[in-house]
């Protein structure tokens, strides 16, 4: 098999002439350490992407402001700069060391998946890590120890290049997560039965790659520019420094909002793309079981709790076949007909994913998407009219959407990852067979709790600090060494 065809039958993770190491346990206990590891990958994951989106989206927007603080050599610029640099790094650091524990679940709960992959899925995580990595972390070392010794411009660019490595980590590694999604540049050594890499470039251009980083990006930006706004009509709602103040908070709204539009679109792309590589996970989004041409978009539906069937459902006439094929009249491929196919395709077993878990985290999605463009188009409009800080009532909203964003991020890539299953490799990988065979439930749910309770004790210190710097303001201006910088001028 070369390339990526994936026609035919697929070859055996452990061809018979190549012995396994340990033999894969079958039963309920090894299913059951297959749903515990899934659970602790799972929430590793979504926990440590809690850190992420803030980290890209805010990158650029310290970068903004500083440059507005040396293109006016404004003071308060200077002081914003350095209050949003502190509650950056609090976040930044969180970020890296819930990553690290992320990554080490490769080698621990899923080997049979790395062995499989890892020749594939190792270079693009290798990149990241040897050159995007530490382009932010080097620049960012500077940028923070560089206060009073660099020149202000040389010390402006740093930030900026920070920014930069952000999103160069984020693009290799979604290069990594969207060869998951479709794998292309790559060949089945049938002797070892591993994935290897033959084009690098491929993978690095993998056309579910762009609209998913696109989509990425801005889903950050957006959290970014909540973020910024909430901090700022915190700030607002106790007539704290209003000229400041109102300055980030326009630089919020208007970043807040082309992002959140942006993403509409791209989000739309995203899912014409998904209807040709993995139009399951599309029919698993709608509920579809049937192959339709004019298919219905489902606004609101309830159905049994195994999502075999549906009670009540309230589709709009033909608008799953627009946003799917951008006619009324186009087909999209129902779950039946699709587990039919793979059957004969890929052999017996089930290729549906949880419909009631895809259908719902897509609109979760989808509709805290729309909130998102309401609130921060309403937003700008106060702004026009000069009431922005006159305003209680939204600036009280605006504080409590900042978590909306994230809430957002999270159902995406829980629709992403579990819209794909029973594949962790789409249409060479079961999850079942990537699971470490030597691993017992009992290991993998000793290593669940712990993470749980380091984790909630990190998620609350995190949040203690960010709300006692973003508090603090400019009024009340803490000492660098409280977030282990020098940052003043």
């Amino acid at each position: 098999m070369q390339g990526g065809d994936r026609s035919g039958t697929l070859p055996p993770i452990y061809p018979d002439n190549v012995p396994r190491s340990l033999p894969c346990p079958v039963g309920a206990a090894s299913m059951e350490a297959l749903e515990l590891a899934r659970l602790q990958f799972g929430a590793t994951t979504v926990f440590h992407f809690l850190f992420v989106p803030l980290t890209i989206g805010l990158a650029p927007l310290l970068a903004v402001m500083q440059t507005i603080a040396y293109r006016t050599d404004d003071e308060r610029w200077w002081r914003l700069t350095r209050l949003f640099g502190k509650l950056f790094l609090i976040n930044f650091a969180m970020g890296v060391v819930t990553g690290i524990v992320q990554e080490f679940q490769f080698g621990m709960n899923w080997s049979s998946y790395s062995r499989f992959v890892g020749d594939v899925f190792g270079a693009p995580l290798a990149i990241e890590g040897m050159a995007a990595f530490f382009l932010e972390s080097t620049f960012l070392g500077i940028w923070i120890f560089g206060w009073n010794r660099l020149p202000r411009l040389l010390h402006l660019a740093t930030i900026w290049l920070v920014a930069i490595g952000t999103w160069a980590s984020a693009y290799f590694i979604l290069a990594a997560n969207s060869w998951m999604q479709n794998p292309v540049g790559y060949r089945i050594n049938e002797d070892v039965g591993r994935a290897e890499l033959e084009s690098i470039l491929a993978v690095l251009t993998n056309p579910n790659l762009f609209w998913m980083f696109a989509h990425t990006i801005l889903a950050s930006v957006a959290t970014g520019g909540f973020f910024v706004l909430a901090v700022s009509a915190y700030h607002l709602l106790r007539n704290r420094d209003v000229d400041v103040y109102r300055g980030t908070a326009t630089l919020g709204l208007i970043v807040a909002f082309a992002s959140s539009l942006a993403l509409a679109f791209t989000g739309h792309e995203q899912a014409q793309l998904k209807t040709e590589l993995q139009p399951m996970k599309i029919a698993a989004s709608e509920a579809l079981y049937e192959t339709e041409e004019g298919a219905s978009w489902s606004v609101f539906a309830i159905g049994t709790l195994d999502g075999t069937e549906t009670i009540v459902d309230i589709r709009i006439p033909y608008l799953l076949s627009i946003l799917s094929t951008n006619t009324p009249d186009g087909e999209v491929e129902g779950i039946n007909d699709l587990q039919a196919q793979y059957e004969q395709e890929y052999g017996e077993g089930d290729y549906i994913p949880n419909i009631p878990v895809a259908y719902w985290t897509f609109r979760l999605m989808v509709g805290l998407g729309m909130l998102m463009i309401a609130v921060s188009a309403a937003g700008l409009v106060l702004l026009w009219r000069r009431r922005l800080e006159a305003s209680p009532r939204f600036l009280k909203a605006s504080i409590w959407m900042v978590g909306v964003p994230f809430v957002a991020a999270s159902a995406g890539w829980v629709f992403t990852e579990m819209g794909r299953q029973p594949w962790v490799v789409q249409g060479l990988l079961r999850t079942s067979d990537g699971v470490s065979p030597s691993v017992s439930a009992a290991t993998v749910a000793t290593s669940l709790v712990s993470f749980t309770a380091i984790y909630a004790t990190l998620a609350v210190i995190e949040i203690g600090l960010i709300l006692k710097f973003a508090r603090q303001g400019l009024g009340e201006e803490s000492s660098p060494e409280e977030v282990g910088t020098s940052l003043q001028y």
